[in-house]
């Protein structure tokens, strides 16, 4: 009677295995799904270059900035300007202001969202501090930059863009790969 059951236990058990391997391909799927739609989100990792893109004078799009550290970050956090008004294609600097208030040494890391998710696609960094880890001593602020546009050819659906991030603590495991400021950049 077991050499019956013998070819249905070795395909539910191949079913198990390509399931199990499907459950963990499936966080990395999704993050390329995510760049390359757009959805959730999700921004690139990589800086833009400035595409020779003429800027559409005729429109304006709202750009809001949001900050907020993870709850178990003890840093303040927040853009310096908190709206801006853009053409499509022109190139905007903005800062963010970090201010460790903790009596150590901390690493922290920023995670962009773009918000419609949709309008992802479009908002393009050319120079941000979440693109590596930012290391703070204790008492230390320090001026954050980012550049960015938006495509022109955002859709005209989008009207108002939000750009939020959240700021996590790094693990003290983790090597810094970061620029490591020194001394307070308040400008």
């Amino acid at each position: 009677m077991a050499l019956k059951h013998q070819p249905i236990v070795v395909k539910l058990c191949l079913l198990t295995a390509a399931m199990f391997g499907f459950g963990y391909a499936l966080v990395p799927l999704y993050d390329v799904f995510c760049d390359l739609t757009g959805l959730n989100g999700k921004t690139s990792t990589m800086a833009a270059t400035a595409e020779a893109a003429i800027p559409d004078k005729k429109r304006e799009v709202l750009v809001e900035f949001i900050a907020r550290p993870n709850n178990n970050m003890p840093w303040v956090f927040e853009p310096v300007v908190h709206k801006l008004r853009v053409h499509p294609g022109e190139i905007h600097r903005i800062d963010y202001l970090a201010h460790n208030i903790t009596g150590r040494s901390m690493t922290a890391q920023a995670v962009p969202s773009v918000s419609p998710g949709q309008a992802a696609l479009y908002f393009n960094k050319m120079e941000c501090f979440c693109f590596t880890q930012q290391h703070l001593t204790a008492g230390q602020q320090l001026l954050m930059p980012l550049q960015f546009y938006v495509d022109p050819a955002l859709p005209e659906q989008f009207s108002t863009i939000t750009l939020s991030y959240t700021l996590y603590e790094v693990d003290a495991a983790t090597p810094v790969t970061a620029q490591t400021a020194t001394g307070d950049n308040n400008e």
